[in-house]
């Protein structure tokens, strides 16, 4: 690998990469990292814009008028994303995750879906609000998409309301995920962020709306990423609450997971009517079967959720670096990495300002 090594600035530049050393990478090679975890999953972040303001994740009194997203040059071109997931995909990425901000305000994103499609053996997967699928589900189908989930905290459209800040109905994110199965996407998975005193007690009413439906409900623990969402633990509702609060109403049985290193601790009905799923970063640390990188929407790659600083590939990709010379630099960025910050998180570091997932995905 080239000398040329990128200094570290702040929270949003880069870490230096680690040491070259004795086992490098060449093209192709898989690395596990210092914990012998596989690198399978990488989110990628098309924008750091939103149309909502989720109180937990891109709060109205940080996120107002006057702040300052990314300039269009410095996001990633769709060409330099295809050529890093590329890369990815040589070192053992079977999944792609697009997500944001909202993924579907980047504009023409079905032409990067596109290219990404066409390097082959990649299960391509997108996070949205929900609010533009009736106007692109098809589009994103045909472009060859294949799995989709949908963000929605509450079906009580007073709740949901309050909670995207932005006064959006939960029936158009409803019609939305209508015109995604109409489309021939399935099964849609539903994420429900739960928040203690905000939208706990509309758990019941969403998983009984959905189940029989084949779409798929995930409650997600509310948590503790970046510095601006007023993270508590009094906030937080475990997911072993979840489940029993689901199972005291509609009888539930623990499901295998389908992979290593799957987020969510599947559950399914007893009387058949499909499943839910519950992701328990908070209560139930998954660190040691974390199988995912993410990169941000310049182009930093972030080897965990709740990061403080990232590496700066898109420096590479502008600076004349060869594909070999990317590959390189990607395995001794997770050959090194060891994170864990689920399995060791106190109320100290619980503190310390991280990334907001707003910038770097969920």
């Amino acid at each position: 690998m080239t000398d040329r090594i990128i200094p570290l600035v702040d929270a949003r530049r880069a870490m230096p990469l680690p040491k070259e050393g004795a086992i490098d990478a060449e093209l192709g090679a898989r690395v596990p990292d210092a914990l012998a975890r596989p690198l399978r999953d990488l989110r990628i972040s098309v924008t750091d814009r939103c149309n909502f303001r989720c109180t937990y994740c891109m709060p109205k009194e940080v996120f107002g008028p006057g702040y300052q997203f990314l300039p269009r040059g410095e996001l990633l071109s769709f060409e330099e994303i295809t050529r890093l997931a590329r890369v990815f995909k040589d070192h053992g990425v079977e999944k792609i995750r697009l997500t944001g901000g909202e993924p579907l305000l980047r504009r023409d994103l079905e032409r990067l879906i596109e290219q990404l499609a066409a390097l082959g053996g990649l299960d391509l997967t997108l996070t949205t609000n929900g609010s533009l699928l009736t106007k692109k589900a098809r589009a994103l189908r045909d472009a060859g998409l294949n799995r989709v989930t949908v963000s929605l905290d509450s079906l009580d459209d007073a709740v949901f309301r309050a909670m995207n800040d932005v006064d959006f109905p939960v029936t158009e994110v409803l019609a939305g995920i209508e015109a995604a199965a109409a489309a021939g996407f399935a099964p849609i998975k539903i994420n429900m962020v739960v928040k203690r005193g905000t939208n706990d007690h509309t758990i019941v009413p969403m998983a009984r709306y959905f189940k029989g439906s084949g779409r798929i409900v995930r409650f997600i623990e509310f948590m503790d990423v970046g510095a601006t969402n007023g993270w508590r633990m009094d906030d937080v509702v475990p997911s072993a609450e979840v489940v029993r609060t689901i199972d005291a109403e509609m009888a539930l049985e623990p499901v295998d997971p389908h992979y290593y290193g799957e987020v969510a601790e599947r559950w399914r009905y007893k009387d058949g009517g499909g499943e839910i799923g519950v992701i328990s970063s908070v209560t139930q640390a998954f660190c040691r079967s974390c199988t995912r990188a993410r990169l941000s929407t310049d182009g930093m790659l972030y080897t965990c959720l709740f990061a403080t600083t990232g590496y700066d590939l898109r420096s590479l990709l502008r600076g004349g670096f060869t594909d070999r010379e990317i590959h390189r630099a990607v395995a001794r960025i997770w050959r090194a990495r060891e994170d864990r910050y689920s399995e060791i998180r106190t109320a100290e570091t619980a503190k310390r300002p991280k990334i907001e997932m707003s910038y770097i995905g969920g």
